[in-house]
């Protein structure tokens, strides 16, 4: 494929994106871009569509901390067959996002259509956009109904690979969807936060960055950087600002994370320095019925938000009775923490009516496969 110059309209012109996030949390990645002055399309389950200039692409997969990842509509036609995948793929200006001498990796998906060999579409679309042995980057193409759907991904690796959860405790969240719920709960970010089964600390680290106004994408490298189309002045000035974020001097709330497993407390404590927020987050180790807002105020009794990520009796500790456990929860949450607000993740709601907690949903997702609901009290 030999490049051709890119026009200026192509290098000025608002892209047609997608933020993929989890069944559920479409909301919440909607409400953060809205944070970022983004033009919202529409949202979907499993996504939410807006149209973003460089600038506005490069700073969304910096900031948001609830999508995996955000990929760019390039194409969107109809095809009954081979022939017109590729002639219609030919027309797409991959140069604007394809190296010269590089193969894009495809991945597709097809329903109900004659284009039914997910295989041979993702060999056909691979010759069409690259040329090459050199492994480039993703292109997702979905076909439904003979409706084929081109994107680009900007991301690379997925944005709930921070970087700095290196080390992880069983059944360990992933960093987005602790953020989502952190985001959902209605948590001011300047009241104290404890989570007393914090695992490898992801709840109360999430909630460290959230209060910081620090970016989740810092330090590391994107997909969008290896475009032909990319743009090092802009994505110098995104930087910039986040850097300036980064150093800005904000008051955090006291947040804390206990764990029985003294193991997944020195996790946590390691994946909290790596994150840079490890002055901002105490982890102890002690049993459930031992954690005290005592530990988040120093003895002060201003109120705030116990949340968690309990057992959910699938995973780890399979086929274990979690009942006292649930129940002890609500008897922590209730003398230990009194005045407090309570969120917890759970994936059987009958389990969490042991806590005893007038509890109520404000999300409904899925953790690796399971579908939790998030409650609050």
């Amino acid at each position: 494929m030999t490049a051709k110059p890119l026009t200026a309209k192509q290098l000025t012109a608002k892209q047609h994106c997608l933020a993929v996030c989890a069944p559920g949390v479409e909301q919440v990645c909607a409400s953060e871009l809205g944070g970022l002055g983004i033009r919202i399309r529409r949202a979907f389950r499993g996504g939410v569509e807006f149209s973003a200039s460089d600038r506005e692409l490069y700073n969304t997969n910096v900031w948001l901390r609830t999508a995996t990842r955000i990929v760019v509509r390039v194409a969107q036609f109809e095809a009954g067959g081979f022939g017109e995948l590729e002639r219609h793929a030919q027309e797409v200006p991959w140069e604007r996002w394809v190296a010269p001498g590089s193969r894009p990796q495809v991945r597709a998906t097809s329903t109900s259509s004659r284009l039914y060999h997910t295989g041979a579409i993702e060999e056909r679309l691979a010759d069409v956009a690259g040329s090459g042995d050199e492994a480039g980057l993703l292109l997702v193409a979905r076909v439904i109904h003979g409706r084929v759907t081109l994107s680009i991904d900007s991301s690379g690796a997925p944005l709930y690979q921070r970087g700095w959860r290196l080390e992880s405790a069983k059944a360990p969240l992933r960093e987005t969807l602790a953020a989502a719920i952190l985001l959902a709960s209605g948590w001011d970010r300047e009241s104290p936060l404890a989570d007393p089964m914090c695992g490898s600390g992801t709840i109360p680290i999430e909630a460290a960055l959230l209060a910081a106004g620090l970016p989740p994408g810092a330090g590391r490298t994107f997909a969008f950087q290896e475009w032909p189309s990319f743009q090092p002045g802009t994505w110098a000035s995104v930087w910039a600002a986040a850097a300036e974020a980064t150093a800005a001097d904000r008051p955090v709330p006291r947040i804390t994370g206990s764990d029985r497993d003294a193991g997944a407390v020195g996790a946590a404590a390691a994946n909290a320095t790596r994150a840079g927020v490890a002055d901002l987050v105490d982890f102890r180790t002690a049993s459930l019925s031992a954690a005290s807002p005592v530990w988040v105020d120093d003895g002060a009794t201003a109120p705030g938000w116990l949340i968690t990520n309990p057992p959910y009796g699938r995973r780890v500790g399979a086929g274990s009775d979690l009942r006292d456990l649930y129940a002890t929860l609500g008897r922590v949450a209730r003398e230990h923490f009194g005045g407090w607000r309570v969120g917890l993740l759970a994936a059987d709601t009958r389990l969490a009516g042991h806590t005893g907690l007038a509890l109520e949903e404000r999300l409904r997702t899925e953790n690796g496969g399971v579908s939790v609901k998030f409650l609050v009290a």
